[in-house]
């Protein structure tokens, strides 16, 4: 499997299901496909995560969910891979384009935390589902990247904040 068939499969479960339901939809997929091409879903997935490790990301995260802690921003990272590689490569690009992301106005009107654990374990889910088994602990490797030392200051500021992130500040009253 490669990053284009990975985000035909969100694409597809983002169609199917629920928003909420974006993630388990993925994995239900995924396990109807042979079984190589479910265990190098995990890399794919690994990839992207690893792609989205980023400190103007994670100052993102800690804004629309009022804090974020490592787990946290695994766990958005699933969240915002269930929008699709589009919101996904924006979000990358420009963490505060998420401004005007639906969910991210509906979570700062209603207080509510974008996080998707279960994304992380498509995968894992769909290879179970196949096979009975658990996906091989060999079948993916993860590394991620040193984050932006300029992106290095507490989130906390928000004044620092504000002024990196001005859309998604105002949108949450961050100040």
């Amino acid at each position: 499997m490669d990053k284009q068939t990975f985000w035909k499969l969100i694409e597809t479960a983002r169609a199917d299901a629920d928003p909420q339901e974006v993630s388990a939809r993925a994995a239900e997929l995924l396990a109807g496909r042979p079984e190589p091409e479910i265990a190098a879903a995990q890399q794919v997935l690994w990839d992207l995560l690893a792609e989205s490790y980023r400190a103007p990301l994670w100052a993102a995260a800690y804004v629309i969910n009022g804090g974020c802690s490592d787990d946290g921003f695994d766990y958005f990272r699933g969240w915002l891979l269930t929008q699709g590689q589009e919101t996904f490569e924006t979000a990358l690009t420009d963490p505060d384009s998420l401004a005007a992301h639906p969910a991210v106005a509906g979570a700062a009107a209603e207080g509510l935390d974008l996080e998707d654990e279960g994304a992380l374990s498509i995968a894992w889910t769909a290879y179970e589902a196949a096979t009975g088994r658990e996906l091989p602990a060999d079948s993916f490797t993860i590394s991620y990247p040193a984050l932006d030392p300029s992106w290095d200051f507490d989130f906390d500021d928000t004044d620092e904040t504000s002024a990196r992130l001005p859309r998604l500040s105002a949108l949450f009253d961050y100040s």
